[in-house]
């Protein structure tokens, strides 16, 4: 098997078949259709979404890495070429990820209404963001935002991009995942998240408990195996051998795994937080 994608918003992986059928397709099951009672569903032609839901256990060794391939038409196509995440051929980008405002496509098609918010993660990092406004809140879990607040909605996406484009002079529009790892199990400043929103009249506020419950700093790791703790956007808690680790999904995809741990010794919590 191989892992060639992750769902952030809800917590699972996706699974392919791996390198023995790297030259085939195979249908996909769309992120987030996995059934919370049970946690590996096969769907057409064996590809899995592995819902990462707490309790669960993982039980997968890494071995080797390259490219996990592409979907395209509802259909995964595998790819051995050695670079991973994605090689070239696979590598994309979303054009209006990039966009300030100026359409980077041929045609304009971002006419829906668009939300722009500010989201705070802990202890006092805070980015300024847009999203279609009837998936805000998907949007704010799958950044693993701790809070947030809805600061404008615009009739489209040209104006929500020049609008963040203006914000992001004094607020950043994005954050690393090392800084929302290193954020995991502390509590948001509420004095630097008001004081950022003084500036703003906001819609509404979110507030987002990930029902992680750490007590200590959670360990770095590239592992596929433990007891699974919850899922923060992409980065997923997994607790082994008395320590807790913390995974970024994305730094799994393109791994084949088999099941069964690996009994490499990994490096112990850090400590219990004062």
């Amino acid at each position: 098997m191989q892992i060639v994608g992750y769902d952030a918003a809800d917590g699972g992986l996706l699974l392919g078949p791996g390198n023995d059928d790297a030259g085939g397709s195979t249908a996909v099951a769309p992120a987030g259709t996995g059934d919370a009672g049970d946690n590996a569903n096969e769907t057409d032609d064996q590809l899995t979404y592995r819902s990462l839901d707490p309790g669960a256990e993982l039980e997968y060794s890494l071995g080797e890495r390259h490219c996990a391939g592409t979907i395209h038409d509802d259909h995964h196509i595998a790819c051995s070429n050695p670079t991973a995440p994605y090689c070239p051929d696979h590598d994309s980008t979303w054009v209006c990820a990039r966009c300030t405002g100026t359409c980077l496509k041929d045609g304009m098609a971002c006419y829906d209404d668009h939300a722009i918010y500010l989201a705070a993660f802990a202890p006092a990092t805070f980015k300024v963001g847009v999203t279609k406004l009837w998936r805000l809140e998907t949007r704010l879990r799958e950044q693993g935002a701790d809070r947030a607040a809805h600061i404008a909605t615009v009739e489209n996406g040209r104006i929500a991009r020049e609008r963040e484009a203006e914000i992001a002079a004094e607020i950043p529009d994005r954050v690393r995942v090392p800084t929302k790892q290193a954020g995991l199990g502390r509590a948001v400043d509420t004095d630097a998240w008001e004081a950022t929103l003084a500036d703003f009249d906001p819609i509404e506020r979110f507030g987002f408990d990930y029902g992680l419950d750490l007590d200590s700093q959670p360990v770095a790791e590239t592992v596929a195996a433990g007891t699974v703790r919850g899922t923060k956007g992409r980065l997923l808690l997994l607790d082994r051998d008395g320590s807790t680790y913390a995974v970024d999904m994305r730094e799994l995809v393109g791994y084949e795994v088999r099941e069964g741990r690996s009994s490499r010794e990994l490096q112990s919590s850090l400590g219990s937080f004062e």
